[in-house]
């Protein structure tokens, strides 16, 4: 029995069919709602956060460089 199967085992187990139905509903119509309302604000978020990319990009390289120190320094 590979991974993947014992992972979908465990899972049936601890969900049942209405709950997991339920969740991959709400996230489907969740991500909907949220690609809406993120179009409706466009032209807000154009305008009042210029640059937030540069935020977004030092914080993935902080977090890719705890990552490397850990690993770098483990051994």
């Amino acid at each position: 029995m590979n991974q993947m199967s014992k992972f979908v085992e465990n899972f049936k187990k601890m969900f049942t069919t209405g709950q997991i139905t339920f969740g991959i509903i709400f996230f489907i119509v969740f991500v909907v709602i949220m690609f809406f309302a993120y179009r409706q604000d466009k032209p807000l978020h154009q305008k009042f956060y210029k640059g937030n990319y540069k935020v977004l990009l030092f914080f993935l390289l902080f977090v890719a460089l705890l990552f490397l120190m850990k690993f770098f320094l483990k051994r």
